[in-house]
Protein backbone atom coordinates (compact mmCIF):
# COMPACT_ATOMS: atom_id res chain seq x y z
CA UNK A 1 0.00 0.00 0.00
CA UNK A 2 1.47 3.32 -1.03
CA UNK A 3 0.78 6.69 0.52
CA UNK A 4 0.49 9.80 -1.67
CA UNK A 5 3.18 12.45 -1.76
CA UNK A 6 2.95 16.09 -2.71
CA UNK A 7 5.14 15.56 -5.76
CA UNK A 8 4.43 12.62 -8.02
CA UNK A 9 6.09 11.37 -11.12
CA UNK A 10 3.94 11.21 -14.16
CA UNK A 11 3.51 7.51 -15.05
CA UNK A 12 5.50 6.46 -18.09
CA UNK A 13 7.25 9.81 -18.62
CA UNK A 14 9.55 10.05 -15.63
CA UNK A 15 8.71 13.76 -15.34
CA UNK A 16 8.17 14.99 -11.82
CA UNK A 17 4.89 16.93 -11.22
CA UNK A 18 4.61 20.33 -9.52
CA UNK A 19 6.39 20.30 -6.19
CA UNK A 20 6.73 24.05 -5.45
CA UNK A 21 5.22 25.74 -2.44
CA UNK A 22 1.48 26.31 -2.42
CA UNK A 23 0.85 30.00 -3.12
CA UNK A 24 -2.92 30.11 -2.56
CA UNK A 25 -4.23 31.93 0.51
CA UNK A 26 -7.13 30.38 2.35
CA UNK A 27 -9.54 33.33 2.76
CA UNK A 28 -12.14 31.50 4.89
CA UNK A 29 -10.50 32.20 8.29
CA UNK A 30 -9.99 35.86 7.38
CA UNK A 31 -13.62 36.25 6.35
CA UNK A 32 -14.77 34.50 9.54
CA UNK A 33 -12.77 36.90 11.69
CA UNK A 34 -14.14 39.93 9.81
CA UNK A 35 -17.72 38.71 10.23
CA UNK A 36 -17.21 38.19 13.96
CA UNK A 37 -15.81 41.72 14.28
CA UNK A 38 -18.75 43.09 12.31
CA UNK A 39 -21.23 41.37 14.63
CA UNK A 40 -19.38 42.71 17.68
CA UNK A 41 -19.56 46.28 16.34
CA UNK A 42 -23.23 45.92 15.43
CA UNK A 43 -24.07 44.72 18.94
CA UNK A 44 -21.98 47.30 20.83
CA UNK A 45 -22.75 50.41 18.74
CA UNK A 46 -26.19 51.06 20.29
CA UNK A 47 -24.71 50.62 23.75
CA UNK A 48 -22.16 53.36 23.11
CA UNK A 49 -24.77 55.91 21.97
CA UNK A 50 -25.38 57.18 25.48
CA UNK A 51 -24.04 56.07 28.83
CA UNK A 52 -26.59 58.10 30.76
CA UNK A 53 -29.56 55.96 31.81
CA UNK A 54 -32.85 57.83 31.56
CA UNK A 55 -36.43 56.68 31.85
CA UNK A 56 -37.59 58.25 28.58
CA UNK A 57 -41.29 58.76 27.96
CA UNK A 58 -42.95 56.45 25.45
CA UNK A 59 -44.53 57.90 22.33
CA UNK A 60 -45.31 56.88 18.80
CA UNK A 61 -43.18 59.07 16.59
CA UNK A 62 -41.86 59.26 13.08
CA UNK A 63 -38.35 58.12 12.31
CA UNK A 64 -35.58 60.56 13.15
CA UNK A 65 -33.92 62.86 10.68
CA UNK A 66 -31.30 61.58 8.31
CA UNK A 67 -27.61 61.70 9.01
CA UNK A 68 -26.30 65.10 9.93
CA UNK A 69 -24.63 66.97 12.73
CA UNK A 70 -26.23 66.28 16.09
CA UNK A 71 -25.74 67.79 19.54
CA UNK A 72 -27.01 65.73 22.47
CA UNK A 73 -28.39 67.26 25.67
CA UNK A 74 -29.92 65.17 28.47
CA UNK A 75 -31.78 66.02 31.66
CA UNK A 76 -31.65 63.39 34.41
CA UNK A 77 -34.44 62.76 36.90
CA UNK A 78 -32.50 64.62 39.62
CA UNK A 79 -32.33 67.75 37.42
CA UNK A 80 -28.71 67.53 36.33
CA UNK A 81 -28.14 68.56 32.72
CA UNK A 82 -25.63 66.77 30.51
CA UNK A 83 -24.03 68.01 27.30
CA UNK A 84 -22.72 64.95 25.44
CA UNK A 85 -22.78 62.80 28.62
CA UNK A 86 -20.87 65.41 30.68
CA UNK A 87 -22.71 66.91 33.67
CA UNK A 88 -22.50 70.70 33.72
CA UNK A 89 -23.83 73.42 36.03
CA UNK A 90 -26.37 75.81 34.48
CA UNK A 91 -24.00 78.75 33.92
CA UNK A 92 -21.31 76.62 32.31
CA UNK A 93 -23.90 74.70 30.28
CA UNK A 94 -25.19 77.87 28.63
CA UNK A 95 -21.67 78.99 27.65
CA UNK A 96 -20.63 75.55 26.40
CA UNK A 97 -23.95 75.13 24.56
CA UNK A 98 -23.47 78.43 22.71
CA UNK A 99 -19.89 77.52 21.75
CA UNK A 100 -20.88 74.03 20.61
CA UNK A 101 -23.83 75.42 18.64
CA UNK A 102 -21.65 77.99 16.86
CA UNK A 103 -19.08 75.34 15.94
CA UNK A 104 -21.71 72.82 14.80
CA UNK A 105 -23.67 75.37 12.77
CA UNK A 106 -20.46 76.50 11.04
CA UNK A 107 -19.86 72.90 9.91
CA UNK A 108 -23.48 72.04 9.07
CA UNK A 109 -26.32 74.61 9.07
CA UNK A 110 -28.85 71.78 9.53
CA UNK A 111 -27.45 70.77 12.92
CA UNK A 112 -30.08 69.27 15.21
CA UNK A 113 -30.18 69.17 18.98
CA UNK A 114 -31.47 65.90 20.39
CA UNK A 115 -33.03 66.47 23.80
CA UNK A 116 -33.42 63.45 26.08
CA UNK A 117 -35.36 64.19 29.26
CA UNK A 118 -36.35 61.71 31.96
CA UNK A 119 -40.09 61.39 32.36
CA UNK A 120 -39.82 62.66 35.97
CA UNK A 121 -38.36 66.02 34.87
CA UNK A 122 -40.90 68.87 35.18
CA UNK A 123 -42.01 70.46 31.93
CA UNK A 124 -40.79 73.88 33.12
CA UNK A 125 -37.21 72.61 33.26
CA UNK A 126 -37.46 71.21 29.71
CA UNK A 127 -38.97 74.49 28.45
CA UNK A 128 -36.15 76.47 30.12
CA UNK A 129 -33.54 74.32 28.41
CA UNK A 130 -35.29 74.69 25.04
CA UNK A 131 -35.10 78.47 25.52
CA UNK A 132 -31.35 78.26 26.12
CA UNK A 133 -30.92 76.11 23.02
CA UNK A 134 -32.87 78.55 20.85
CA UNK A 135 -30.88 81.42 22.35
CA UNK A 136 -27.71 79.62 21.28
CA UNK A 137 -28.96 79.66 17.67
CA UNK A 138 -30.20 76.11 17.23
CA UNK A 139 -33.69 75.94 15.76
CA UNK A 140 -33.91 72.22 15.00
CA UNK A 141 -34.74 70.43 18.24
CA UNK A 142 -35.69 66.76 18.44
CA UNK A 143 -37.27 65.29 21.56
CA UNK A 144 -36.04 61.71 21.98
CA UNK A 145 -38.55 59.15 23.24
CA UNK A 146 -38.79 55.38 23.47
CA UNK A 147 -41.03 53.37 21.20
CA UNK A 148 -44.05 51.97 23.03
CA UNK A 149 -43.80 48.32 24.05
CA UNK A 150 -46.46 46.07 22.62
Amino acid sequence: MAFGRLSRREPGTGIQGPSGPMSDINMTPLIDVMLVLLVIFIVTAPLLASRLKLDLPQAEAAAGAGPGAVLAVSIAADGRVYLADEALPAAELRARLEAAARAALARDPATELQLRADRAVPYGRVAELIGWVQGAGLTRIGLVTEAPTQ
